[in-house]
């Protein structure tokens, strides 16, 4: 379906003159129109709200309740610099059941941001928590939502967001972050009672196939059918299981490389703090056998001087015998 574009003189309950209708005024598009607020006329029956490359900033208390929009299912406010969400910022949008602030630079979330909209199931926060550490905040503005489905791909993370998964959450989107594995306090939790139906999205991610893998390894062999990509996980280290198929790995053949949990690390260490010791006794050793022997060795020393000046002196007479003209001429005469 072709956009339709609203002059600025289109009829009032149409779409506002910065935006577009797509078919119906069911769907309105504003792209790239730098707008600081969300517009205020908006179409009654509007189902799909779409505000991408804008310059909202801050989205403040009651952005959207200029007109109360009831039908409103889906708000997408994607690239317009959102660094901001204010207490009870989506009242009047009753409706809403998917709000989607992917690519934003958040630094702050109210508790009270996502108030007002109880049917919220699906929230989308992908390249989004790349500017500030949001999870406490975010914990509390989701308290007493009933979320289904949550996306925060591409955010760097490096541990299972424990404090956003509310009880009944069925899929969570966690690929291009940055885990290494999912530790084992962590597998107990997606273990729990309210979390046993969760699904989760993990390609993309920079799984380091060593010994701490391994819980992660049996889990997901036995759980396979809750992560939908568990079939295109890969290692990305150490270096000769990089590519490796995650799901075709023995546990076994899983190796300790030193950082796992610090057991191994701490053996290395220890081993190297032995080392140590070891040679700093043996030059202590030697120390002490040079200082109790100190007088034997001077005499060696003197001995080895005197019978290197003698050795040195024989040559020099030697070498003074044969330079001698007189000796050479007797010895030519015949």
């Amino acid at each position: 379906l072709l956009p339709l574009a609203v002059t600025p003189g289109a009829p009032p309950g149409s779409c506002p003159s910065a935006c577009y209708c797509v078919a119906t005024p069911e769907l309105v598009q504003c792209r790239y129109e730098r707008l600081e607020e969300p517009p205020g006329e908006l179409p009654l029956t509007v189902h799909n709200l779409s505000i991408v490359g804008s310059n909202l900033s801050v989205l403040h208390r009651a952005a959207f309740a200029a007109r109360p929009l009831p039908d409103l299912r889906l708000l997408r406010l994607h690239h317009d610099n959102i660094q901001s969400v204010e207490d009870m910022a989506l009242q009047g949008l009753p409706a809403l059941r998917t709000l989607d602030l992917s690519h934003n630079p958040l630094q702050s979330v109210a508790a009270g941001a996502f108030a007002g909209v109880p049917l919220l199931r699906t929230l989308q926060l992908n390249q989004a928590l790349l500017a500030a550490p949001l999870e406490d905040q975010l914990a509390l503005a989701l308290r007493n939502l009933s979320l289904r489905r949550l996306e925060l791909a591409g955010n760097a993370l490096r541990a299972l967001p424990t404090a956003l998964l509310p009880a009944g959450l069925e899929e969570l989107d966690l690929h291009n972050n940055s885990l290494q594995r999912l530790a084992a306090p962590e597998l107990r939790i997606l273990d729990a009672p309210g979390l046993r139906g969760l699904r989760l999205t993990l390609g993309n991610n920079p799984l380091s196939c060593d010994c701490a893998l391994r819980p992660f390894l049996a889990w997901l062999r036995a759980a396979a059918a809750r992560v939908p990509d568990a079939r295109s996980l890969r290692c990305t280290a150490p270096p000769p299981l990089r590519g490796a198929v995650l799901l075709r790995l023995r546990p076994e053949g899983l190796a300790c490389t030193g950082e796992e949990d610090g057991e191994p690390g701490q053996l290395e260490t220890a081993s190297y703090v032995f080392f140590g010791i070891v040679l700093a006794l043996i030059g202590i050793v030697f120390l002490m056998v040079l200082y109790l022997n100190r007088r034997g060795i001077k005499r060696w020393l003197h001995n080895l001087r005197e019978a290197c000046r003698d050795q040195m002196e024989g040559y020099h007479y030697r070498y003074e015998q044969d330079a001698d003209p007189r000796r050479t001429s007797a010895i030519d005469t015949p």
